[in-house]
Parts: structure tokens; sequence; C-alpha cells
């Protein structure tokens, strides 16, 4: 390592981003299924002196010496060549598995599926057998991926430990979102505890509606996906609608989609195409991407409405701003704000009956799916997160073990979930936590344009002037920040539970 190879903090910020939209773009071509394999390999190998030991000390000691926005800026930058190093580390061996999940086939009624393929052909089937077929051989197969994921795991995890010098998986997560991971799982805990009365008498009403009189008594996940198509109401929520109505919902907060230069929209239905929505801010606020794979049903809708809150954020940041408080943030809570809030828009009854021509009556009824939907997810991520504490807190002493998984995830919804999936449910980093924020602080944030707005929030062109404000400040602002300025506790759950039918409970509610 030569003294000429570190770069100043603007200078590895240039490069950065640099090396950042190459493997975006990468990442979004193999997502999108124009790729059939992952190079991100070959990406890192034209950055050999991007990501080395003296650059991170040296980010260490200019962040030292830094005070306000510059410290933090450090800080990102710094925990940014952490993960650089590391990645350059392992991208050959996460190529590998990538692609040999790519090229994996099951066969199901006499026919070949890839792996993501049969991910989709679940949301779809009408058959409750059929879908626990094929749901079964999908799961043996993801499965059988799992020592590979588990050993980078393993790796990833003993780098993290030695660069950053916490040895704690928790405290130094805790470290770098800036929050207490275990007091949000006690405050959500107590949330999911005051809700499982209503979630136990919509879940009666629901799964039968959904899931059929064939249906077994304790369901397995092999049917959510079927489930949050809102399946049976299928006719109503036709894909040919879904971009169209989405579009339409989100003009009326003055945002024209359509005509943002800087978003594209891929829309596509490929076979390699992963069925999970989701944004690549390759560049942004310059180059944003919005993925979806519509397969008719709510859901498309709810993704689409989803998705396209992340890509306005993006999309909509002061390009002015540093390129780390555009494209770097501590973790996802804040952007997951501005998704859950324009999701949050196909739960309110007069958006069924605008788009759709239902009757009140009807209108809420459907309304009320979606908040039984809402609250699965939220008492599944609750769980989910429960789990991840202790699966770190044990992992040097077990080196990763599934227990506790499924018995947490089915009592906080009902439905099985195999054991052996616990790693292919696991995101990066306790993505599981920033979910859980964002949907405290997306409630907090309807509950605030309810008060200043009325009930007309989610078709006010104000709503979307005040969403570009908090849009053109890019990554900088904090989740727990945007709560102090909405004048909320960050952990008051009281206008989560009040959004999910629970009155009366959590703190300022």
């Amino acid at each position: 390592m030569t003294a000429a190879a570190v770069g100043s903090a603007l200078e590895f910020e240039r490069r950065l981003q640099r090396y950042l939209f190459e493997r975006s773009e990468e990442a979004r071509a193999v997502r999108v299924g124009e790729k059939d394999v992952s190079e991100q390999a070959a990406i890192v190998a034209r950055y050999p002196s991007l990501f080395t030991r003296g650059q991170l000390d040296a980010l260490v000691e200019a962040e030292g010496g830094a005070q306000g926005d510059e410290r933090e800026r450090l800080f990102r930058l710094r925990k940014t060549c952490e993960s650089g190093l590391i990645a350059a580390e392992l991208a050959e061996r996460q190529d590998e598995l990538e692609n040999a999940f790519l090229a994996a086939r099951i066969t199901f009624g006499g026919e070949e599926l890839a792996l993501r393929n049969a991910q989709a052909r679940l949301a779809v089937l009408p058959g409750y057998g059929d879908r626990e077929s094929l749901g079964e051989l999908q799961g043996e197969a993801s499965a059988g991926f799992n020592a590979d994921r588990l050993e980078l795991m393993r790796t990833g995890e003993e780098l993290e430990a030695e660069l950053s010098g916490q040895p704690d998986p928790v405290a130094r997560n805790e470290e770098e979102k800036g929050v207490s991971l275990r007091e949000l799982a006690g405050a959500l805990a107590d949330a999911s505890a005051a809700a499982q009365k209503r979630y136990e008498e919509l879940r009666e009403r629901w799964f039968e509606r959904l899931l059929g009189l064939e249906r077994e008594p304790v369901p397995s996940s092999y049917h959510v996906s079927y489930m949050r198509r809102l399946s049976p109401l299928e006719h109503t929520y036709t894909k040919e609608r879904a971009v169209e109505v989405c579009l339409e919902s989100l003009r009326k907060l003055g945002f024209e989609l359509e005509r943002e230069p800087n978003i594209r929209l891929d829309l596509e239905d490929r076979p390699q195409k992963s069925p999970r929505a989701c944004v690549i801010a390759s560049d942004p606020p310059r180059l944003v991407h919005l993925i979806t794979r519509a397969q008719g049903g709510l859901h498309d809708y709810q993704a689409f409405m989803h998705e396209a809150g992340h890509a306005l954020h993006y999309a909509g940041s002061d390009p002015s701003l540093p390129y780390t408080f555009r494209r770097l943030s501590r973790d996802h809570a804040l952007t997951e704000i501005y998704s859950y809030i324009c999701e949050a828009i196909t739960r309110e009854p007069a958006w069924h009956e605008v788009h759709f021509g239902l009757s009140a009556e009807q209108a809420r009824e459907n309304a009320e799916a979606t908040v039984f939907l809402e609250l699965y997810l939220f008492r599944r991520y609750a769980a989910k997160l429960h789990f991840e504490l202790e699966f770190w807190s044990r992992f040097g002493a077990d080196g990763g073990t599934p227990d506790g998984y499924s018995e947490r995830l089915l009592e906080a919804t009902g439905v099985r979930y195999r054991p052996d999936g616990y790693l292919a449910d696991m995101d990066a980093g306790f993505y599981s936590a920033d979910y859980l924020r964002a949907w405290i602080r997306s409630a907090q944030l309807r509950t605030y344009l309810l008060r200043e707005l009325g009930e007309d929030w989610w078709q006010s062109r104000e709503t979307g002037d005040r969403l570009r404000a908090l849009f053109r400040e890019g990554t900088r602002p904090t989740s727990e920040e945007v709560a102090e300025r909405l004048g909320f506790e960050p952990l008051d759950t009281g206008p989560l539970l009040e959004e999910l039918g629970v009155q009366g409970l959590g703190k300022n509610s």
C-alpha cells in the first residue's frame, strides 16, 4: 500500500460514487433478468485501491478531527470503506452463490422452473394443494444453499468485527443506527401484544376468505404471497390497471412519476426477474430505477406505491448535497418512511371507492383486508427482530442456528415457517429494525398529515409539497430526527396502533 493510493475524503467520495454506480447497475441487470450471471467481483477488481486498510485509517483520522455535518459525512464514508473491504474479500464467493441460485431449477407439474420464477408462481397459483407442493419444492431447494450462506455470513462477521473494533454484532449495529435495538424490540413487543386481539379477529375472517375452506388450521408460509395479492379480489385489482391507478394516485399529490426524468421505470415481466419489487438508486438524484413485476391483485398496487416513495425520495434529493448525503445513510429507516406513507394510501377506504367504483361498505371491507395484511407483516417483523437479536447475541458461541425462528413467527402470525428458511429470510444489518422504525414513523407522519390537512391528506397537493421538502434533505436526517420534527417521541407506537385499529394504547395516544 503506497501513500499515493490513499486519497482525501473528497477523493474517496468521488471514486466511491463511480464504484457504487457500477455495482448498482450490475445488481439491477441481474435482478430484472437482463443478465443470467452476476459479475460483481469483476467490478470490485477494477477498484483495487479504493478500499484499503490505509484508506480506512485515513478516514478514521479525519473523522476524529471533524465536527457537525462533516463528522457525520466522514462517519458514513468510514463505514462504507469498512463494507467495501468486506465486499472485496467476499465478492467472488457472493457471485458464486448468486449465480448458483440463478442457475437452480426445480420441476413442478412437468415444467422446469427457475427458483425465482417458482417464487413468483406461488403468488398466483389458485390451488391450495398446488401451492403447498410448489412451496415445499422451492423451500427445499433454497435451503440447499444454507451451508454457503452461513459460511459467507461467518466470514463477513469476522471481518466486520476486526475492521470496526467492535466484536459484538448487536452493539456494532446499534452504534451505526444510533438507536438501542433492545429498547426498540421492547416497545414493539408491547405494541404487538396490544394488537394481538385485533389481529386474531381479522386473521380468522381473512384466512378463510383468502385461503378458502380447504386451508389447514395453521397454514404454511407458502401461501403468504397469494394472500398478499388478495387473490379472491383480483377481479377488482387487475394487473392491467395497476400502473394507471398508481400514477393517478401520485398525480393527486402533485407527483408526475412518468415524467420524472431521473426515475426509470422497469415494469416488464421476465422469467428471471425477481418477484420482489425494489428501487435501485444508482446515482441519486440523477438516476433512480423503480422495478416491479406485476402479477395481478392488490399487492401490485401496494408494491408500486411503496417503491414510488423510495424513488421520489432519492430522485427528489437536492443535487447540491454532498454525494454522501444523497446516497449513503446510517441505515434504511429514513427512506422506508416515505415508501410506507405512499403505500398507506392503499389502506384508505376512500381510495378504493375513488379508483375502483366500490360502494362505501365494500371499500371499507376491502380496506380492512389491507389492515389485516399490515398487522400480519408488522407482527411478523417484530417477531423477526427478536429472533435476529437472539441469533446474533449467540452467534459467536453457536455459529448461527435457527433456534426460535419458526416458533416466534408462528406465535406472532399463526403461520408455519420452515426452520431452515431462517437464512433466506434474514437481510443484512438488522434491516428488520429499519422497517419497524419506519412503521412507527410513517404512522406518526400520517397522524401529522391528518391533523394538518384533514381526511383527504392522501389526495392533497399540500401533502406532496411537504414530502418534497423532506425529500430534498436526501439521506442526511435520521428517522428519529423526523419524529422530533413531527412532535412525537421516537418509540411512540400510539399512532401505529390507532392506524391498525387498536384504540387508546401507546404513548401520547
